[in-house]
């Protein structure tokens, strides 16, 4: 699939590829770019091509550029592709800091991309893992002692750059007759180190963020174990080195602020004497300044922790002759009240699990209680009235019925029933 390169430059902050991730090295912040007449100061323009690669170009056309444009460039031979990173009065601060001296070497630029160069751009740029992958092999087969470790061909299709690493000194002009046949390109070897490498291909570190080397660091400055060891870090090779198999470079991002706190700090091999007993160093935490003791030189016994200022003042006292009484005098804390959990839970607190279900369900069926509650509410007068009528019926007195047939009846049965 093919890469679609944005030229927009107010989608700078993201990647060919549309995702997150940078494909580029960060650049410097323009904080000058909203001062009017900025770029007009320098006729200088940064030009960024594939990874860290970066170039320096005079704009003797006076186009009007801005950052994130793509700009064809003088070259040898030919011209090459590169996208506009800074422009205006930064950019010869940038050249001293890359310490170039001079502009009567630096190359021009001859105008903007046009369509035409873009896409012979992108099919340049189609070619690289392929040349990368074949190069590797043509390398092998010639026993060369050295990996390539990335291509990059030229804006025009015309030259192509071989990145290789080497431990030692290498003879590749017999590499640089066979890529040139193969490849039909004028061929560039330039040797690079395992952090330039890490670089140009790119990664996430252990921190979770991207290679420093990949996004920001440019001057790489040598890492020794010694770093570890000033700021306590266990000297763990595997958690010490980096993607390139070297030591981090991040071990001497914070090397000058832990070397200023040791100045503070007295020696470790120096023991304390007391009144109690000898304590030894056991450990420091160097940026907050607390250092640990202990009575035996080999194990965690009687651990003591006091400033740097206490432990200066009590080492005054040894060398005077004198032995204090304690070695920590900071107030401590009162200890707290030990808190027993059985005592403060019931062991029966569990078997009322039921009950509580049964008022929930109770909580649950009240709507329908309060329902059924109205209904009967309603229904009661009705019940009431027909109690009160039924109760009058059986107090009133039965009155005879006229008529002989139903009186001779009743008392027929009458007599029927005294007779024994």
């Amino acid at each position: 699939m093919s890469e679609t390169f944005i030229t927009d430059p107010t989608l700078r902050g993201f990647s060919a590829c549309g995702c997150g991730c940078a494909k580029q090295q960060l650049n410097l912040s323009d904080y000058l770019s909203d001062v009017p007449g900025n770029n007009e100061i320098s006729d200088l323009v940064e030009v960024q091509f594939k990874n860290t690669r970066k170039g320096y170009y005079r704009n003797d056309n006076h186009l009007d550029l801005v950052k994130g444009d793509i700009v064809a460039v003088e070259a040898s031979p030919g011209h090459d592709i590169g996208t506009v990173t800074l422009t205006g009065s930064l950019v010869p601060l940038q050249m001293k800091k890359a310490q170039i001296k001079g502009t009567a070497d630096v190359k021009r630029i001859y105008r903007k991309a046009r369509p035409a160069d873009i896409d012979k751009w992108e099919e340049a740029r189609g070619r690289e893992n392929g040349t990368m992958i074949q190069s590797r092999q043509i390398a092998k087969d010639l026993q060369l002692n050295m990996k390539i470790g990335d291509v990059e061909y030229q804006g025009d299709c015309n030259k192509a750059i071989f990145y290789y690493i080497a431990d030692a000194r290498v003879d590749f002009r017999r590499l640089i007759k066979v890529l040139a046949d193969t490849f039909h390109v004028r061929i560039e070897m330039r040797q690079i180190g395992a952090r330039q490498e890490a670089g140009r291909i790119g990664g996430i570190g252990p921190c979770g963020r991207e290679l420093c080397c990949s996004t920001w660091v440019k001057n790489f400055q040598t890492v020794s174990t010694g770093a570890a060891r000033t700021q306590d870090i266990s000297p763990n090779p595997q958690k010490l080195a980096g993607q390139c198999g070297k030591l981090k470079c991040c071990l001497n991002f914070e090397l000058d602020i832990y070397n200023e706190a040791h100045k503070v700090l007295p020696e470790r091999n120096i023991a304390l004497e007391t009144a109690e007993g000898t304590y030894y160093h056991f450990k420091t935490d160097i940026l907050s300044g607390r250092i640990t003791y202990s009575t035996d030189k080999r194990m965690a016994a009687n651990l003591v922790t006091l400033s740097a200022e206490r432990a200066w003042e009590v080492i005054r006292m040894n060398r005077e002759g004198q032995h204090p009484e304690e070695l920590d005098t900071e107030a401590k804390p009162a200890p707290k009240k030990p808190i027993d959990l059985a005592e403060q839970d019931d062991l029966t607190r569990f078997d009322k699990t039921q009950k509580r279900k049964k008022k929930s369900n109770a909580r649950r069926s009240s709507p329908r209680k309060e329902q059924n509650a109205r209904a009967e509410a309603g229904r009661a007068p009705q019940h009431e009235a027909a109690a009160a009528s039924a109760r009058r019926r059986q107090n009133e007195p039965r009155s005879e019925q006229k008529g002989g047939t139903n009186s001779v009846g009743r008392g027929a049965q009458q007599n029927d029933h005294v007779q024994p």
